[in-house]
């Protein structure tokens, strides 16, 4: 590193994370989720305006992969934090409710995006048809469990029944997009052998039998309970350690990053858990996850965006909200939910945010997407992320009493 790109990339640093703090307060200020003011700070000083004459001069070629490499940290935190947070009660499926509602929108958005990824790849061709398609598939059906979270909280949401299986539901269907996803990029990846892929399994057959247990001992030193610099260091490299194994074996680093998340033993745990947490979280969302944004904001380019262009934004938006709100509420009224709560629920299940920014970026980074879709399909995160909170307040105000059988069916058994 030169002198100049050290002097560049601690300025850059230092603004990334003031924009990206004044924009989350104003996101706030118009009842957003932070997260979408970040999201838009990255798209601000992008190539959309002026034509990218302050995406040059504020981040010049030559530190720009000093940032992305900063960027993928944060992300890989961020995905070992998800996977740590996740409660694994909620995949166990012992509501009925919470099984219908999140199989149907997730079969539905899946279904109905590979068929837009079929007509898309026509004017969008990069890897084949099929790996295209669901690529995109697995894009439309996602829904941000962090984002979806802070949106309950927010509106004192988190423990009502409605909350509950709004959470359920998009941790199912995350589960079930991150495999589709997986699966997808082990396919059109091609960045390693066939023989390096292969040991995925013995890998997480490693993780599993080995690598779990041995997390179990470690992290019982001192008291179950209590967070020491030890431990942390150890699921810090443990989560770095295996983001660079599953990238090495050909499938993206975030999932190795994820799966170290959910290794972390639950029993006994769940305050540790809750400290980690905190503490990581904090550092990650102020530093990492900003840049991130940013980088994902310089791919973003809609100052060309023509009568097609906006006519391809309307298909996408209208498959990605549709199917996903169609999914989620036809199956939650098949499962007695009143109107109202079954729209609530599906408005939810919508939300997408930084988890679709996620899957988009990789699939640029991969050749799945050109720039053109990929910033088309960044608008339709931010757009169905912005509508929760609004459509949610019309749905169900915040003096709404829910119906009584709304408990009842949160609780009910398959």
């Amino acid at each position: 590193m030169t002198e100049h790109q050290a002097v560049v990339l601690l300025l850059d640093l230092g603004l990334i994370i003031l924009l990206a703090r004044a924009l989350a307060a104003l996101a706030r200020k118009l009842d957003q989720p932070a997260v979408l003011g970040e999201i838009l700070a990255g798209i601000l000083v992008g190539p959309t305006l002026f034509h990218g004459a302050i995406a040059n001069a504020l981040f010049p070629a030559d530190v720009r992969p000093l940032l992305s490499a900063i960027a993928n940290v944060g992300i890989a935190v961020f995905m070992f934090l998800m996977g740590l947070d996740l409660d694994r009660d909620l995949l166990r499926g012992r509501n009925g409710t919470i099984v219908t509602v999140s199989l149907g929108a997730m079969l539905l958005s899946l279904a109905t995006g590979v068929a837009l990824g079929f007509f898309l790849h026509r004017d969008h061709p990069s890897v084949p048809a099929l790996g295209f398609a669901l690529f995109v598939g697995a894009a439309v059906a996602v829904t941000a469990f962090p984002v979806l979270a802070r949106i309950l909280t927010d509106r004192d949401l988190h423990r009502t029944p409605l909350g509950g299986l709004a959470l359920a539901c998009a941790a199912i269907d995350d589960v079930l997009a991150w495999l589709v996803l997986a699966a997808v990029l082990t396919i059109v990846g091609g960045h390693a052998s066939p023989l390096r892929t292969l040991l995925l399994v013995p890998y997480l057959a490693l993780c599993v039998f080995a690598v779990r247990p041995l997390l179990s001992r470690l992290l019982r030193v001192g008291g179950a309970d209590r967070l020491t610099v030890n431990k942390l260091a150890v699921l810090i490299a443990g989560l770095l350690l295996s983001g660079g194994l599953t990238e090495w074996l050909g499938l993206h680093f975030i999932f190795g990053a994820f799966l170290f998340g959910l290794l972390v033993p639950r029993a006994d745990f769940a305050a540790l858990r809750r400290r980690v947490v905190g503490r990581v979280e904090q550092v990650n969302g102020v530093f990492f996850v900003p840049v991130y944004f940013i980088v994902a904001g310089l791919n973003v380019n809609l100052s060309h965006l023509d009568a097609d262009g906006l006519l391809e934004l309307g298909l996408i938006l209208l498959v990605a909200i549709g199917s996903k709100f169609g999914g989620a509420y036809l199956t939650a009224r098949a499962r007695n939910l009143p109107r109202r709560e079954a729209a609530a629920l599906a408005t939810l299940m919508n939300t997408r945010g930084l988890t679709e920014l996620i899957i988009l970026s990789t699939g640029l980074q991969l050749g799945v997407l050109d720039t053109k879709l990929y910033s088309l399909m960044v608008v339709m995160a931010v757009l169905t992320t912005a509508m929760a909170g609004p459509l949610l307040r019309v749905i169900r105000p915040p003096r709404f009493v829910p119906a009584p059988e709304t408990e009842a069916l949160a609780r009910k058994p398959a």
